[in-house]
């Protein structure tokens, strides 16, 4: 572990539009799946919420105008906020990207992220941490949406229509990832460090459901 962190927004100035998103949407991912992980962390649970508002409020502009030195800024913060959560765990969204960019590492962990995150927030609106402490609820307001069903529906929407103003893939089939390739990314997410921090232990057909709704 690094004994300090540079996290200077002015740096990011040049970065082009795809990567800007891509980048931005594993800052929110963070933000957004520690939150979810069951752990009993309050402080990381506020910190990661604030990530995630920042985060959502101001990624389209700094992808439309890379030198939004604001919008940097507030990416910036919510990169190191999602950081500064995710002691707390992650989860399915993590166990997956992992396991699909280490059998293609050309794939990107970000845009992997964010194709994962809506099938993962259906897949933990059940969850009894979720229903408990109205986690989708507190999900929802942090993103400015107007509410959210029990079953996440419209934070899941959101994310995919987010994914695709900012120009990313909407599913795994335009990374030209096909069923063929599920049960060794499901081996591999069985076996990474998220899958335990999940909010609901997922099993090899829940991941299989999961990439089925994300191609």
């Amino acid at each position: 572990m690094p004994k300090a962190a540079i996290c200077d927004p002015e740096l990011t100035l040049g970065l082009p539009p795809l990567l800007t998103a891509a980048t931005g949407m594993d800052a929110i991912a963070h933000c957004l799946e520690t939150f979810m992980a069951p752990a009993v962390n309050p402080p990381a649970d506020g910190i990661g919420l604030d990530g995630l508002e920042r985060g959502w409020a101001h990624i389209e502009r700094a992808t439309r105008n890379g030198s939004d030195r604001e919008a940097r800024w507030q990416m910036m913060s919510a990169s190191m906020q999602g950081a500064m959560a995710f002691q707390k765990g992650l989860g399915c969204v993590h166990s997956l990207s992992h396991s699909l960019g280490g059998l293609n590492p050309k794939l990107h962990h970000g845009t992997l992220n964010a194709v994962f995150l809506p099938a993962v927030v259906r897949f933990n609106a059940p969850a009894e941490s979720m229903v408990r402490e109205r986690r989708l609820a507190r999900l929802a307001h942090a993103m400015g949406l107007p509410g959210c069903d029990s079953a996440g529906t419209e934070i899941a929407e959101a994310i995919r229509g987010m994914n695709s103003r900012l120009g990313l893939p909407t599913g795994l089939r335009a990374l030209g990832v096909g069923p063929e390739l599920f049960e060794r990314v499901i081996d591999g997410a069985m076996a990474d460090h998220c899958h335990k921090t999940n909010p609901r232990i997922a099993t090899r057909d829940d991941y299989r459901e999961m990439l089925e709704a994300s191609l």
